[in-house]
């Protein structure tokens, strides 16, 4: 399959930004890299209470269906990280490189 990439974009609940960012690092970022993502970079907006970042899969199977083996993956179930404990809203885009 093609290589996808997504920008996606979190509006963070207000003071727990920097919380976010920490399990974000220590939780998602290796178990991702471990079921084959590659992750592009990560920002922090703080102005806006935002966290934005790239995630890319590029393998035998789509994106969507990496994505939702990593979600049904007992390492991510074990985390106990509930997104929507950090994150008011999310903005995904599937986007692809002009240079």
């Amino acid at each position: 399959m093609a290589k996808t990439t997504q920008l996606r974009t979190y509006t963070v609940r207000e003071g727990l930004l920097d919380e976010w960012v920490e399990r974000w690092r220590s939780e998602i970022v290796p178990l991702r890299v471990e079921l084959g993502f590659e992750i592009g970079g990560a920002w922090a907006d703080r102005e806006r209470n935002q966290f934005v970042w790239l995630i890319s899969y590029e393998g035998p199977e789509s994106f969507e269906e990496r994505n939702a083996l990593y979600w049904a993956s007992p390492a991510r179930k074990a985390m106990g990280l509930d997104p929507d404990d950090y994150l008011v809203s999310t903005d995904d885009r599937t986007v692809e490189p002009l240079v």
